[in-house]
């Protein structure tokens, strides 16, 4: 075990998220306004796009760079497959809400990667500017394949087409900007980008540490609430990130990714979106049951990645790559 994964647990964006989770559980009063906690992830979201954009500007794009996009693509798509049965069979899901599940845990979380980078550059392990793209890249193909699975394209029985889901899929909020703000920063490139970095790298971790100080009310207090979890689901909301995080991380090791990115790469295939497959699943599958997916992604994977499995991947690909420190 990699003695730099402990360091997860002296981080402030991951103390912060524990102090919102017990403040949930002791009942307090603690609470984010929506209004702040939407200008918070907007700004988070920028952020991120633009130190990305503005990596790839200096470093230019390279086979590796295509490589991760086309391994995270075709995990993105593949993943579902893979949860599918196993939430069939194991969880007890009928066929809609199993493939609604699935795609959930295709697809990934933007806050969990954020909070993956920062804590990787806390233990001198940076991922690639580039995984910006591969992250952006992900977001979307495992909604296709959880609507294969739950029943194929088509109408989806809400007076929806496809080509409505489609446009939602691909053009909701978080993916224009993260992508929107990572053309500006490979365009506008480090010289143009240092007229704004004061605003956008002085107060990132900041920001970081009290919106996920709200997700870590939100999470718990949905734990609280929830009364959709079975333990099979339980077992499978964790199960599924650890096996998929290996598989993000073993695939970026053998594409040639540097530990940082491998890792990177492994978080976002062992993260569950709640952000923008809920939103698709409103509209495209709206028989299936929030409060399965919601909870299962938010309540339960959420906060094991973060404090758990962040480093274990971590751990994972430093051993991989033979990094001194990684011992078996």
């Amino acid at each position: 075990m990699d003695a730099s994964a402990l360091q997860t647990f002296t981080s402030p964006v991951v103390l912060f998220f524990v102090l919102g989770v017990l403040a949930a559980f002791a009942r307090s009063d603690l609470a984010i306004p929506e209004a702040i906690a939407k200008g918070m992830s907007l700004y988070l979201m920028a952020a991120i796009g633009l130190k990305g954009g503005v990596a790839v500007s200096s470093s230019g794009i390279d086979g590796t760079v295509l490589a991760a996009l086309a391994v995270g693509v075709a995990l993105g798509f593949a993943l579902p497959f893979i949860a599918f049965p196993v939430l069939k069979g194991f969880g007890k899901l009928d066929q809609v809400n199993a493939g609604a599940v699935a795609a959930h845990y295709g697809s990934v979380s933007v806050v969990t990667f954020v909070t993956a980078i920062e804590i990787l550059e806390f233990q001198s392990r940076p991922a690639g500017g580039f995984m910006v793209a591969v992250m952006a890249a992900m977001e979307t193909p495992a909604i296709l394949s959880g609507l294969l699975l739950a029943r194929g394209m088509g109408s989806n029985g809400n007076g929806q087409s496809t080509g409505e889901m489609l446009h939602e899929v691909f053009f909701n909020a978080s993916v224009v900007l993260l992508l929107g703000a990572f053309a500006i920063g490979m365009v506008a490139g480090p010289d143009g980008f240092s007229e704004i970095s004061p605003f956008f790298e002085a107060g990132f971790k900041g920001v970081l540490c009290l919106f996920l100080l709200d997700m870590g009310l939100i999470a718990a207090r949905r734990m609280i609430n929830s009364r959709s979890l079975t333990w099979r689901l339980v077992v499978i909301a964790i199960a599924l990130p650890i096996f998929n995080g290996a598989i993000g991380t073993v695939a970026g090791t053998l594409v040639g990714l540097d530990v940082g990115s491998a890792a990177a790469l492994g978080v976002l295939t062992a993260s569950a979106s709640y952000i923008a497959v809920p939103a698709a699943m409103r509209l495209a599958l709206p028989e299936a049951d929030p409060g399965i997916y919601l909870t299962m992604s938010l309540s339960i994977t959420f906060p094991f990645n973060i404090l758990i499995n962040i480093g274990l991947i971590s751990a994972l690909a430093a051993l991989l790559a033979g990094t001194p420190g990684a011992v078996p």
